[in-house]
This record gives structure tokens, sequence and C-alpha cells, in this order.
């Protein structure tokens, strides 16, 4: 996507760069937007404020489902910090003369990375290394040398299903609105907007619940036996 036009793209053309810049100037508007939320609290939320604890309710009213409330409010500085980056990065792509860093496969590579690490940690942590891994291996004994392997690469396939997902959609989405935007620049292209700008609170929201749906499966194990 090299040859799209991008504003940051003016400094340099290294694409690099312009990945970096965009992701760095996410994770800017994220810290900008935190500090207004929080820079004057009160006890009847107004402006920021109020937008940001509305959708940390909406975060633990997803959880809440899925881990229980104690559970919810325990990851979501988690969810709700990916949320926010990847809505974000989604929805900055939408601007003319942006790039979402979601659209590049190193950004959601490692959105998944650390996701995968840190659910594997917490099943760990919760119930043990034998207990976890044991779980691995399925209710029944002697299906336990298939299950293992099986259940392995089930859980090494989830990087490959939250990387490729978010990148595809983003991805997918910029080009759509390259070329919406080279045959029709004006006024045509306003009804896709609010598409794009659906898919990408939609992308967060799948990303942000597989996230949780992962957590559950592994810090629950007792649950699902």
């Amino acid at each position: 996507m090299s040859e799209i036009f991008t504003f940051l793209g003016l400094i340099s053309h290294d694409h690099s760069w312009i990945f970096l810049s965009h992701t760095l100037l996410v994770a800017i508007l994220a810290i900008v937007i935190a500090k207004l939320a929080t820079k004057s609290l009160q006890v009847v939320p107004s402006g920021c404020q109020n937008v940001v604890e509305a959708y940390l309710q909406g975060v633990v009213a997803m959880g809440k489902d899925v881990l229980g409330e104690e559970k919810a409010k325990k990851y979501l500085p988690l969810i709700a910090t990916i949320g926010f980056m990847v809505f974000l990065s989604n929805f900055i792509g939408i601007i003319p003369g942006f790039e979402s860093p979601t659209g590049n496969i190193n950004f959601t590579l490692a959105l998944a990375l650390m996701v995968f690490v840190y659910y594997n940690y917490e099943g760990i942590r919760e119930n043990g290394v034998g207990h976890y891994f044991a779980h691995f291996m399925g209710p029944v004994k002697v299906l336990a040398p298939l299950m293992f392997p099986i259940e392995i690469i089930s859980h090494l396939s989830r990087i490959i299903s939250l990387s490729f997902r978010l990148f595809g959609n983003i991805k997918g989405d910029d080009l759509f609105l390259m070329v919406l935007l080279m045959l029709a620049p004006w006024i045509v292209p306003l009804p896709a907007f609010a598409i794009l700008f659906f898919m990408a609170f939609l992308q967060t929201f799948i990303f942000m619940i597989l996230t949780f749906v992962y957590l559950a499966g592994a810090v629950q194990i007792s649950n699902d036996h």
C-alpha cells in the first residue's frame, strides 16, 4: 500500500516508517483520550469521561457472560486497552491521508502473540502446569495421545486466526476505500464510510470477545469439564 498517499508519507516514502509512525500516532491518540477522560473525574461523568466510562462498562458487560463479573473486571485493563488500540487503528485508516496499522500483519501478529502468551500464562497460573496441560488431553485417557497434539495445533492456530482475520478485513477495507476514492472522490463514497466505520467497530468487537473466550477456556478448566 506504499503507493497510497499519506500525510506522514511526505516525510519518508519508506513503508516501515509509515507503519511505525501511524502506530505511534494511534498510541498518542489513545493516551490523549485517556488523559482527557481522567483529567477531572466527576461523580456524574460528562464529555470524554462519560464516553470512556460507557466503553469500560460495555467491556465488563461483554466479559461477564463469558468469565463472570469478577474475572471480567480483572482482565478489563487488558481487553479495554486492546479494544482501544484496535479500534483507533481501524478507524484512522478510514480518514483519507492516513493508514490503518491493523492493515499490517506485523501489528496484528504482535497482538495475537501477546494474547496467546497471556492466556496460556493465566491458565498455568490459575491451574498449575500439570493440570493445565492435562486439560489438553481431553476427558478420555485412551484418546490422550491423539487429543494432545490436536489441542496444541488448535491453540497455535489461534495466533493465525486472530492475526489474519483482523489484518485481512482491514486490508480489504483499505483497498476498497482506495478504489472507491479513485472512482468517485466526492459525495458518492459517503455511505461507504459508514460501512467502513461499522466494520472497524465489528472487527474490534470480534478481537475482544475472542480474547475473553480464550481466557475463559484457559482459567475455567474445571467448569469446562
